[in-house]
């Protein structure tokens, strides 16, 4: 039995719209992990949104309760709000209140911002309104604490420190996969070699957040034994994906074992002895000698033929070089003889988006086909957009993009395609640590709530424990936000940025999550948004010239994280400014 009871109706509100908030971080937040793969095509939208799913959930539950408490306890002085309790619960209903109702905004037009920075910057208005700006704890306080490392100062450095370190780590992966495969004279044998490094890399990344950070569960480790388990680990899964993914992707890759499907991986080296490939009955790979052109000229090519140019479009666009022998690696052979090279349709690159959904029956609103239709659009329209066709398209924040993926260098598709595998790793290893980081910005304040009407007494600071329930009810809802809307954001964090490839996408993601798992041990709120951006940027710029990159987008999402927190601030401090001072019956000043 709560101990507020009068309030229930604050307990009430706090609840939808802490509700409201974990939906709009699932909504504005997905594309933080998943936009790079679903535009690399390493997976399909439908693919990406399970396992975003799947990953976002066990993060947020697992491992979500330590950066919930940084988030609700160390921003404002609660000590301050002693003799009234009841003010911070009203406090904390506010800050959510407008942070959601500011989510709500930036998600509708397609502008990714920082959830991190909202929820503070609604913590800070509240602050502020009840208690002045010397409630908030703008710098660490007390002895052991550190004057950078707790407040609201550690938020404002990580708003510097995360998309600079992100593109750091991602531009040297990146540079390390350009130089040490991609331009290499065989690149598809080269990843062969990085590839497994790569998995190991990401196992190790994932279970240093598992040991490191903690969560509903206990680690009897020493700080001597742990870095022995996150390398043993590490190392296991790489020799793992040795024996079981590689030989798989040797048949496919390499062989062009047409028959081979996902499930056949478990066989492992066991797929070594099969036998020869045979003939694909349905093989579309052109075996005559086929016309290179280069991204900028089939450009210059596709905007002629729109034109209505056809002499320019049919020869003056496209350069004479043809691709149709190369040196022959076969051992067999062994006299370098010149052999057709196998180049798949342009209609294998770009598969025809399928959608799940058809066209609205005929009959009454109230009629039972018309309502079945009705029931499967609320729950499929989100997941039923051909993301990867959408990010193509002009529009106001993003411009012409064809232009700008048109100076970004293509690799190899069979080295790239190696990477597929692994990017779909990396993008998971993202989802789960931004469960994992993200889910404090809507539960922490709803946490306090909850408290607070529940026991009628402050929460202790740095000691009271997330409920679990609490944990679930935001994954929840963090999930359906992905599933309902995630695409809005996704196709502007795609290739609207920069041009994707699994390569370069693995490279972001990877990046991106050792700045997340990095602020992680540090207690530090960083925003997730702002290490996939910094790491989208510093990749764009190694894979060409700085016109790889569409600055006009990077211009909209830096100005969205500039006005984030004054905004949320702003309508949290209005909030609770007119609660408290409003006229009501028995008011005498």
């Amino acid at each position: 039995m709560a101990v507020l009871h009068q309030f229930d109706y604050l307990f009430a509100i706090g609840t939808i719209f802490a509700g409201l908030d974990a939906w709009n971080i699932g909504a504005n937040d997905v594309a933080n992990s998943w936009a790079t793969s679903v535009a690399s095509q390493s997976v399909t939208y439908l693919q990406a949104m399970v396992l975003a799913s799947i990953m976002e959930f066990a993060g947020s539950v697992g491992v979500g309760a330590r950066v919930a408490d940084t988030i609700r306890t160390k921003i404002v002085d609660t000590a301050l709000f002693k003799d009234d309790p009841a003010l911070l619960m009203l406090g904390m209903v506010c800050a959510v209140t407008a942070s959601s109702i500011y989510l709500t905004m930036a998600t509708k037009i397609g502008l990714p911002v920082s959830t991190t920075h909202s929820i503070m910057g609604g913590v800070i208005g509240m602050g502020v309104a009840a208690v002045g700006a010397d409630g908030v704890q703008w710098v660490g306080k007390g002895p052991g604490t550190g004057a950078i490392n707790s407040g609201v100062v550690q938020v404002f450095l990580a708003w510097i420190i995360a998309p600079g370190l992100s593109a750091i780590f991602a531009s040297v992966i990146f540079l390390i996969t350009k130089y040490g495969v991609m331009l290499r004279k065989n690149p598809v044998w080269k990843a062969f070699i990085y590839v497994p490094v790569y998995f190991g890399l990401a196992a190790a990344l994932l279970t240093m957040l598992l040991l490191w950070k903690g969560g509903n569960y206990e680690v009897n480790l020493t700080d001597s034994q742990l870095p022995g388990v996150i390398v043993a680990v590490g190392v296991g899964f790489g020799l793992l994906m040795c024996v079981t993914l590689m030989p798989w992707l040797y048949r496919v890759v390499m062989l062009d074992d047409w028959q081979l499907r996902w499930y056949h991986i478990p066989l492992g080296l066991l797929l070594l002895r099969r036998g020869p490939v045979p003939e694909n009955p349905d093989d579309e790979y052109e075996d005559e000698p086929v016309q290179e052109i280069s991204p900028k000229d089939e450009l210059a090519a596709t905007k002629a033929a729109q034109r209505g140019d056809v002499e320019i479009s049919a020869a003056g666009a496209l350069p004479e070089k043809t691709v149709g022998v190369a040196d022959s690696t076969d051992g067999a052979s062994g006299n370098g003889a010149a052999a057709p090279v196998r180049r798949k349709k342009p209609s294998d690159f770009r598969k025809p988006h399928k959608k799940l959904l058809k066209g609205r029956p005929e009959g009454k609103w109230y009629s039972l086909p018309v309502v079945w239709y009705g029931i499967k659009w609320a729950f499929l329209h989100g997941i039923d957009q051909d993301v990867v066709n959408l990010a193509g398209q002009k529009s106001a924040l993003a411009g012409d993009v064809e232009e700008i993926h048109a100076h970004a260098t293509r690799y190899d598709n069979k080295a790239e395609y190696m990477y597929s595998f692994l990017q779909v790793m990396t993008a998971a290893t993202a989802s789960f640590t931004h469960g994992a980081n993200d889910i404090a910005n809507a539960i922490g304040p709803y946490a306090t709530v909850f408290e607070i009407w529940n026991s009628g007494v402050l929460p202790e600071t740095g000691k009271a424990a997330v409920p679990t329930w609490i944990l679930c009810f935001g994954a929840a809802m963090l999930v359906l936000g992905i599933w309902t809307y995630g695409y809005n954001i996704m196709r502007n964090l795609g290739n609207r940025l920069t041009l994707q490839s699994p390569s370069r996408g693995f490279s972001m993601e990877l990046g991106s999550a050792i700045t997340v798992i990095l602020a992680t041990r540090l207690k530090l709120p960083v925003s997730t948004t702002q290490c996939i951006t910094g790491a989208t940027v510093g990749v764009g710029l190694c894979s060409g010239t700085w016109r790889t990159v569409n600055w006009r987008m990077v211009g909209w999402i830096y100005f969205g994280w500039f006005i984030t927190l004054p905004v949320a601030g702003i309508i949290s401090g209005c909030l609770m400014g007119i609660i408290i001072n409003a006229p009501r019956w028995g008011y005498s000043g």
